[in-house]
């Protein structure tokens, strides 16, 4: 018999991405009702695709299709230094879902000059390109031009520059006319109508604010029947078809209260639908489908569409039911203010997941844990439902094994044999009480506003979760409750987090750039925090090399006691200068000298800083009558087939 061909985790390379193949661990033993399901809800996850594009740039989709007119046209000579940089260009938008790097938010640079554009452009049938009425190709190249080649217009996706109007200097396409004084003022107005402070809804999550001629501030909402309307109907169809194969009646009324949030665009149906969504515990599959995250807006609003098709790993998820199921011992024992904490924490739960399939912002380049909902009333009130991404942790983990990485990074044998013996389980560790624990830990203050701290907010809250996880992952607690072996081994994660945060993370960014992400800014800020107030570690060097060095742990962590009682009294009295100060101060700047050097360390491994996904597809398999028997996974799609695949089945907006 010939054994199953071993699984290929690694795929192409292209730019400063390397694409990964994630595996659908127990996919086999689900029943046919749990893979349909699945599949319905992978139709409806595919079907976000074109929003996002749109949502992180208004000229996205229209260079997409150009591109991919020219890359498909059998005619266009392959053979040249222009045509496989308009491949790698196009290969970069597909993976960030436009123009603009998926992390840095800059704008790409194309590699290959107008003149070879406009050139290939001519050479192709006309009816492949996004030509409005009556536009020539020439003036389809005058209006797409200066956005793909000149470097000052539309620079940035996300800019979060102080002192900058952070609307009209972003790209991304969440505000028309609009400037952030203007889009502020029109919030807080929503704000201080609404007759139920305590039920805020998330109020412009789900639409384009608009100024018209007369300059009159207006919202085109996202709807069936209103902006990003034919895509919305799409996924809804999808739902609809879902919901007849539902595990239980939770699980039918939950897609049902989305749908009907997609067909009318009423925030308040979608806060039904979330505290619905987090109490749907009894179900082997689950899903996140919708307008969510809000770090692409860069006043903290706006929601990304984002697509996750999930289910359960049971044999990981009883360690983070061990988790959840503390949640309020955590929670007491925290070294916040005891005024911040939850008197008494509400329905926290916590999942190991296998993704089925990945859409959205979260494709192909996605989170490994995810903790939702994001309103903090709901969280106050009926707590939060956090999951841990398995086979993506695995299938990282699986790539970087014998890179190199880590030998070149960390600063002795002994260091790196304690990471090699506890970091992966320590990784997970870490990602399960940030996402279950950590941002469901603490509270407002009565009448703090939770998008007081603005562009600062995003950054505070990653930083307030993973100051949470690094505290308590050093805790005796932990090896009690059988999720550590022993009061050492925490020290692996201390040792990376803090070498990621000082040395490791640069590597994603270019020289003469400051750090700009909020994640990123947040290790940043927590690491060079702790550095300038103790003497517990410092940056050495060893043979011309830069190192981490950590002298004592335990003074660590009470370094990172400090730093989470502060974060957690600025997030909960909503002190905006305090935050603007912390992250300006610790998470932006980086010293060009060290930059360098570890860039130069980094290329001479070879290695891309940056990993995404190709998903499976998904095969029905039918019977003679055509009745659906079972589904098939594949593999084997180039991550070139799959995007062109996509733009093909799955474009609605273009």
């Amino acid at each position: 018999m010939t054994p199953p061909p071993v699984f290929q985790y690694g795929d192409e390379r292209f730019a400063d991405v390397q694409m990964l193949r994630y595996h659908l661990d127990g996919f086999e033993l689900l029943t046919l009702q749990q893979k349909e399901l699945i599949y319905y809800l992978s139709q409806a996850t595919l079907f976000g695709r074109d929003i996002t594009f749109d949502q992180f740039g208004k000229y996205n989709l229209r260079i997409r299709r150009t591109l991919e007119a020219i890359y498909t046209d059998a005619n266009i000579p392959h053979d040249n230094d222009d045509f496989r940089a308009l491949t790698v260009y196009l290969k970069r938008i597909w993976f960030s879902n436009g123009i603009y790097h998926h992390y840095g938010c800059e704008k790409f640079n194309p590699g290959f000059t107008p003149a070879y554009l406009r050139q290939t452009l001519k050479q192709v049938n006309a009816s492949c390109l996004p030509l409005t009425d009556g536009q020539s190709v020439d003036a389809l190249c005058d209006e797409l031009f200066p956005i793909i080649f000149d470097p000052d217009v539309l620079p940035k996706r996300v800019n979060k520059a102080d002192g900058d109007d952070l609307v009209i200097t972003s790209a991304c396409n969440f505000y028309q006319n609009v400037t952030q004084q203007e889009a502020e003022a029109f919030y807080t107005d929503k704000k201080q109508q609404c007759t139920t402070p305590e039920e805020l809804p998330s109020f412009g999550l789900n639409s384009t604010l608009v100024k018209d001629d007369d300059g009159k501030l207006y919202e085109e909402v996202w709807s069936t029947e209103g902006r990003y309307g034919n895509a919305l109907r799409h996924i809804v169809f999808w739902l609809e078809k879902a919901k007849t194969v539902a595990e239980n009646d939770t699980q039918k009324e939950v897609i049902d209260l989305l749908i009907k949030y997609y067909r009318t665009g009423d925030l308040r149906l979608f806060d039904h639908y979330s505290i619905a969504w987090l109490k749907m515990l009894d179900s082997r599959i689950d899903f996140i489908n919708g307008f969510i995250e809000v770090y692409g807006d860069p006043l903290g609003l706006k929601g990304s569409w984002e697509g996750l098709v999930e289910y359960v790993d049971e044999i990981a998820t009883k360690r983070t039911q061990t988790i959840s199921s503390n949640a309020q011992w955590f929670e007491d024992h925290s070294p916040v203010d005891p005024k911040f904490r939850k008197p008494v924490v509400k329905g926290v739960s916590a999942r190991v997941i296998c993704a089925a399939m990945l859409g959205g912002e979260e494709y192909p380049s996605t989170a490994i844990g995810i903790n939702l909902p994001n309103a903090d009333w709901i969280r106050a009130r009926y707590g939060s439902k956090s999951i841990t991404i398995s086979n993506i942790t695995d299938a990282y983990n699986r790539a970087a094994r014998g890179n190199g990485f880590k030998e070149e990074f960390v600063i002795d044998n002994t260091t790196l044999s304690m990471i090699e013996e506890y970091g992966d389980d320590c990784d997970n560790l870490h990602t399960d009480l940030h996402e279950c624990l950590g941002h469901g830990s603490g509270r407002l203050l009565p009448g703090i506003d939770a998008d007081a701290l603005k562009a600062y907010g995003n950054t505070i809250e990653e930083a307030r979760a993973d100051l949470f996880a690094l505290y308590f992952i050093a805790d005796k607690k932990l090896v009690e409750l059988g999720l550590l072996p022993n009061d050492e081994a925490y020290k692996a994660e201390y040792y990376s987090y803090m070498m990621n945060g000082l040395l490791t993370q640069m590597v994603r960014i270019e020289p003469g750039r400051q750090i700009e992400e909020a994640h990123m800014r947040n290790r940043a800020l927590i690491a060079r925090w702790c550095l300038a107030h103790g003497q517990c570690m410092k940056l050495v060097k060893q043979k011309g090399k830069t190192f981490l060095r950590i002298h004592s742990y335990e003074e660590l962590r009470q370094l990172v006691a400090t730093l989470l009682a502060e974060i957690q009294r600025i997030k909960s009295e909503g002190d905006y200068e305090a935050a603007r100060k912390l992250v300006e101060d610790y998470a932006i700047k980086i010293d060009p000298e060290l930059h360098d050097e570890v860039l130069l360390r980094y290329r001479q491994l070879n290695l891309a800083p940056y990993k995404g996904f190709i998903n499976p597809r998904l095969v029905p398999v039918t019977d003679a009558e055509g009745r659906i028997t079972d589904f098939r996974v594949d593999y084997t799609e180039s991550y070139d087939h799959q995007m062109l695949r996509y733009s093909t089945d799955y474009g609605t907006l273009i």
